[in-house]
Formats: structure tokens, C-alpha cells, sequence
């Protein structure tokens, strides 16, 4: 891979920030956009603006059409089986939100349990809470082990008869922990639970193959592919999207409307009410080109590589400590330093232009269990090289000796 040709599709390290190049570390949180992406929202609206599925002149026909390629580019980039299983979302949180509404207006009844994990995101937490609120629904939770992992056994011990759906991270935005969702699905489906897996941070970084995890819902945030934001992507199978009720109702989502009674459109129609994001769907689709013309395999080895050396030169920094050591892991780098707040560290860092997070990363269940307040967090992404790491360090050291540690 060519890093710095890469890079120079990035418009936004053509500038300086704090008067430094810009080394950007915070592509879990979200994701810089290549120029094409850019472009291709400009040109839709200035050259080809129309609503989708509704009228039948030139621009509609065509933008209809421009939106749906997008729907089979993410079909194939996610190997699901068919097109009609890809729903646009208004981001993964609603892609989630619309599984939890749905899934538990059907099935989920007072005392019924969900199961998730002390992993999870805020995204993937809450939307299970209002079901307890609302219908009595308990959510149990399966615990990190030291290195803040999730174990098959974890979860198989957290299983009880009264388990109706799994909702589970693939790839955990603080540990890095990718999980066993291939075993965790086969184990859950031998028991009649269907899985659903928040995929935000998994989707720009490992090859998806939704035959192969056969998970029920896998929910993606586009904007952490180098994408469009506003927008994200529920993979739910077809049998599920045929028997749950919409989400939303209005149009769009409708195939007929009487007084007395309403019929629901052809999938996936029925789950996308009003008028979509279509300026972003389209863009969507160069994202998805972008990804496939590096390569998803060779995003991965060359992050992986990033990791390694990362995490190398960081457990040699004194006073640095890496939060997880999970037996596999994705590119995420959080930390903390003794004695020194991450919120400080952050404010430090973007002084040399170091853009990292600092806070619970919308995981404070996850840092009560740890017992921190906060942490520093590093992400990488396909335009970081190591050169990136060796100024985070670089600028960690600078923290430490305002700090006099």
C-alpha cells in the first residue's frame, strides 16, 4: 500500500492545524473523507437533485436508480444474500433502534432477557433500556475477563431459557477486542437467539461476510467508513425484515392507504419512511469503491501492523498504560497516563496537531468497571502511518514533562 498517495485523496491533510500536519487519530470516533466522496455530493446536487422512488421523469428515474446501486454495493461488499436485506438508516444508532423497537414490540414481554456485554456502546445499550422501562424486559450483561475480552464461555454461561436476542459488539471501541461473533452466533442459534451486532467499528477495518457470521442484524455507521454522515446501514435477514412491524410509518413505506386500513410496502421499502438521505446513499457508494480498490485485506494487515508497533513503543513509555490486552484485537490505542487527565492529554496532543478522543467514548459502563472516569484514545485508520505514532509519542512525552512526571 502507498500511504502517501492514499493520504493525498484526503483533502484535509492538505492544511495545517495548530500550525502542524495534521495526525489523525481519531477514526473510530469518525472517519476523514476521501475527496471522490466529497465530490460525488456536490455533483448529485448541483447536477442530478431529484427524490428517490417517487416520480417518474428523467432526474427521479435516475437518481432512483443511483440510490439502489448503492443498496447492491453493499450487498457485495458485505457478501449478505440479497439486496432487499440492506436497509438505509440515519446512522447505526437507528439501524439498532429499529431492531430493539421492532424485535421487542413482537416478541419482548416482561421478564424476557437480553443479552449484551460490558462492552458495549451507549448505541447498543440504551435502546434496551427503554424496553425495561417500558415492557419489564431485564438486560443481562456478559463480563470483560482481565484482558477485557469477551469469552464464548462468558457468554454461554449468561445464557438461560429465558435469552430472546443477543446484542453484541463485534469490535469493541475501547479494548479493541474483536469478539468470536461466528461461534457466539452458532452457539446462540443453537438455542433459537438471533444475534444482532453493532459492526460501527469492524465495518472500515476487517472483511464482513454476512453468509459466513449468518448473524440476524448487523448494524454499520457509514461515517467511520470514509463515508457520508447522517446516514448508516442495517443487514437484517430477509425473514426478519418480512415478519417485524416498520419502525417508522409515512411515505415511502407504504404499498396502499385507506381510511380504515394501511398495507406495507416490498422490502426494504417498509423500513425506510419519508425522504432518505440521498445525496449520502449516493456517496456512500464511492466510500465503498474507495475501500474496495485498496483492498479490505490489505487495510487490515497494514492496521495490524500500525497496532503492533503502537502498542510497542507505548508499553515502553513510562506512566502509559494500555487499557486491554484482548487476544484479538483491532486498531485502537486507549490509555492513560498517571496522574494526568485524558481530557488534558487530549488539549496537550492537539497543540503538535494530534487529534485523539479523550472521555468514557460513550462506554461508561464499560470504565466503571475499570474504574476510570475517562481514557485516551488513539484509532487509526488507512492514511496513518507509523511516522503518526511516533508524533503521538512524541507528544505524550511533551504531556509528561508539563506534568513534571
Amino acid at each position: 500500500m502507498n500511504i502517501d498517495k492514499i493520504k493525498k485523496e484526503f483533502p484535509i491533510f492538505n492544511d495545517k492545524v495548530q500550525n502542524h500536519d495534521l495526525v489523525y487519530l481519531d477514526s473510530a470516533n469518525s472517519s476523514q473523507k476521501p475527496l471522490v466522496v466529497v465530490d460525488r455530493i456536490y455533483d448529485f446536487y448541483t447536477k442530478e437533485f431529484s427524490n428517490v422512488g417517487r416520480s417518474v421523469h428523467y432526474l427521479a428515474v435516475a437518481a432512483t436508480n443511483l440510490y439502489e446501486n448503492t443498496r447492491t454495493s453493499v450487498q457485495k461488499y458485505i457478501n449478505a444474500k440479497d439486496k432487499d436485506e440492506i436497509v438505509f438508516t440515519k446512522g447505526a444508532t437507528e439501524a439498532i433502534n429499529l431492531v430493539a423497537s421492532t424485535f421487542g414490540q413482537k416478541y419482548l414481554k416482561e421478564g424476557d432477557e437480553v443479552l449484551v456485554t460490558e462492552l458495549e456502546h451507549h448505541s447498543n445499550y440504551v435502546p434496551w433500556h427503554y424496553l425495561r422501562k417500558s415492557k419489564g424486559v431485564k438486560i443481562e450483561f456478559a463480563e470483560i475477563n482481565e484482558d477485557g475480552d469477551i469469552s464464548i464461555d462468558e457468554i454461554k454461561k449468561k445464557i438461560t431459557d429465558k435469552t430472546k436476542i443477543i446484542a453484541i459488539t463485534h469490535l469493541s471501541n475501547v479494548t479493541g477486542a474483536i469478539l468470536p461473533i461466528k461461534e457466539i452466533v452458532d452457539l446462540a442459534h443453537s438455542k433459537g437467539i438471533p444475534v444482532l451486532v453493532d459492526g460501527c467499528q469492524s465495518a472500515p477495518h476487517i472483511k464482513l461476510d454476512m453468509q459466513d457470521l449468518d448473524c440476524d442484524f448487523y448494524a454499520i455507521s457509514c461515517h467511520k467508513m470514509y463515508g457520508p454522515t447522517g446516514l448508516g446501514v442495517l443487514y437484517a435477514k430477509k425473514k426478519w425484515l418480512e415478519d417485524l412491524p416498520p419502525y417508522q410509518g409515512g411515505g415511502g413505506m407504504i404499498g396502499w392507504v385507506k381510511k380504515n386500513d394501511i398495507g406495507y410496502g416490498e422490502l426494504p421499502n417498509k423500513y425506510e419512511a419519508g425522504t432518505m438521505a440521498t445525496a449520502q446513499v449516493i456517496a456512500f457508494n464511492e466510500s465503498i469503491s474507495f475501500l474496495n480498490k485498496i483492498g479490505i485485506n490489505n487495510i487490515e494487515n497494514h492496521e495490524n501492523e500500525l497496532l503492533k508497533y503502537g502498542e510497542e513503543i507505548l508499553r515502553k513509555n513510562n506512566s502509559v498504560k494500555l487499557i486491554g490486552n484482548p487476544k484479538n484485537k483491532g486498531g485502537v490505542l486507549s490509555f492513560t497516563i498517571d496522574g494526568i487527565h485524558p481530557h488534558d492529554i487530549a488539549t496537550i496532543l492537539d497543540e503538535d496537531g494530534v487529534a485523539i478522543r479523550a472521555g468514557h467514548h460513550c462506554c461508561q459502563i464499560l470504565h466503571d468497571k475499570l474504574g476510570l472516569p475517562a481514557s485516551a484514545r488513539a484509532s487509526l485508520g488507512v492514511y496513518n502511518t507509523k511516522e503518526d505514532l511516533d508524533k503521538l509519542n512524541y507528544s505524550i512525552n511533551k504531556c509528561k514533562k508539563i506534568f513534571e512526571l
